[in-house]
């Protein structure tokens, strides 16, 4: 493809004119009875890295049906020069489903795939049962609350969304619809973050005093060709800011790196803090509440202004019982949980304890059992079907980043913020509360909930 192609050809050329002719199960009666034999149309908006792999979880299913694709990027290569390693956005998604529906026999339609750059367009399809949101972060809110207003469940990426106050609205909305909501921290479908929690759980370390969570440093320095350039022909830069400032494009600010710039992420902070901040949440069982204390300590600027989100960074939290969780880009990454009677380390396919019985998978850590997933998009399918809460569900990925919201908040203020979690609210602090209720989108983009 060349790079000059303009995005109106290009959709022009793939889009669909014709719609698969299966039966969904909004069509036997909406997604609340959803038939047992019938196939899950999806919707999938954001056709990066991420929304590679939840296409690819999608494929797998047997009963899920990709009917509808959307990005504002026809053809890019992320954070690649052009022409090198794998391909990503409208184009090569629709070459992905197409190819493994013409190649698979069980009567899904490798044809009649709508393509589109206007989310609007896939959450208002009346034949599709559920949308995957796998934008960039300061899309979720609005694509999610689009979604769910037109009576679509929703799987979104993590973090849930880019501000706190956009969190509420999305769990108010969640409830409103009666929808079932998946948050893409996987973590909690995977065997060892789930032995890690019951081992905890089950009193094996004794008291818990101090968890560690170790989560990546941030951007120091601009990552690619910091460069202000015209935006390349193919994309609609002004719908991929969307909501947020449309920032002098460039391309270390842009495919992969946005998440350096507060208009567009949280830093590799709230990137990560969704999955072992969500493991510690879920081990202590406060994950439908939270601390009651929370302070940014020794946080570092990039060496750029390319980006204005931390380099390194630490959040202390305590929480009821005297428990200190603290969030740092200088722990070893993954979550350590330290008790009066030894510690236990996880991360991704990895354990380590005062004990190695309890790394074990096949170890019976006791009467106390948390939720086992089947795979976190093939739980979000089940749950569709069921209509009962997901393995993480909105309130709980809410709870798991509010402790990054406060620590920006408590960053900028260079102060302690004392938290009431049941209210959600920074006792005594009207600039703080003021800063975390703050949703400024650019016009046209309104939040309507």
């Amino acid at each position: 493809m060349q790079s000059k192609l303009s995005r109106r050809s290009f959709l022009q050329s793939t889009a669909a004119i014709s719609f698969p002719t299966i039966v969904s199960a909004t069509a036997l009666g909406g997604n609340a009875k959803a038939a047992a034999n019938s196939r899950i149309q999806v919707g999938v908006i954001g056709l990066g890295s991420r929304g590679f792999n939840l296409v690819d979880e999608c494929l797998k299913l047997d009963d899920v049906q990709i009917v509808a694709l959307c990005d504002v990027d026809p053809f890019h290569h992320r954070d690649r020069p052009w022409g090198t390693g794998p391909a990503y956005g409208l184009k090569p998604g629709l070459q992905r489903v197409s190819r493994a529906y013409a190649k698979n026999k069980s009567g899904k339609a490798a044809s009649g795939i709508q393509t589109t750059s206007d989310f609007r367009e896939i959450c208002e399809r009346k034949d599709i049962d559920a949308v995957v949101v796998a934008t960039p972060d300061h899309w979720h809110a609005l694509c999610t609350i689009t979604a769910l207003k037109n009576g679509k469940d929703v799987y979104c990426e993590k973090p849930v969304t880019h501000l706190f106050r956009e969190g509420q609205l999305v769990i108010e909305e969640v409830a409103r619809q009666k929808a079932v909501f998946q948050t893409g921290s996987q973590q909690r479908s995977a065997n060892e973050f789930r032995q890690a929690v019951e081992v905890v759980r089950n009193g094996h370390l004794g008291k818990v005093t101090r968890v560690e969570v170790g989560l990546p440093p941030g951007y120091e320095k601009p990552m690619g060709d910091a460069s202000v350039t015209s935006p390349p022909e193919h994309i609609d830069y002004d719908l991929w800011c969307g909501p947020s400032p449309a920032l002098p494009y460039m391309r270390a600010r842009h495919h992969r790196w946005w998440r350096g710039h507060r208009a567009y992420g949280g830093g590799v902070l709230m990137d990560w803090i969704g999955h072992h901040n969500d493991i510690a949440h879920w081990a202590l069982d406060v994950d439908r509440s939270g601390p009651t204390r929370v302070e940014a300590v020794n946080w570092t600027k990039p060496n750029t202004d390319v980006y204005d989100t931390p380099h390194h960074y630490e959040i202390h939290s305590q929480y009821p019982g005297d428990v200190i969780i603290s969030i740092s880009s200088r722990h070893k990454q993954g979550v350590k949980f330290i008790g009066d009677e030894g510690w236990l380390y996880v991360t991704r396919g990895r354990m380590n304890a005062t004990n190695k019985a309890w790394t074990k998978l096949n170890f019976d850590a006791g009467s106390v059992k948390v939720a086992r997933s089947p795979g976190h998009m093939k739980d979000f399918v089940n749950c569709m079907r069921s209509r009962k809460k997901c393995i993480c569900p909105a309130e709980i990925a809410h709870r798991s980043i509010t402790p990054g919201h406060l620590g920006f908040v408590s960053n900028a203020l260079s102060r302690v913020l004392q938290w009431d979690a049941d209210q959600e609210k920074v006792v005594g602090d009207d600039a703080a509360n003021q800063l975390l209720s703050k949703i400024k989108y650019r016009e046209p983009w309104t939040l309507d909930v």
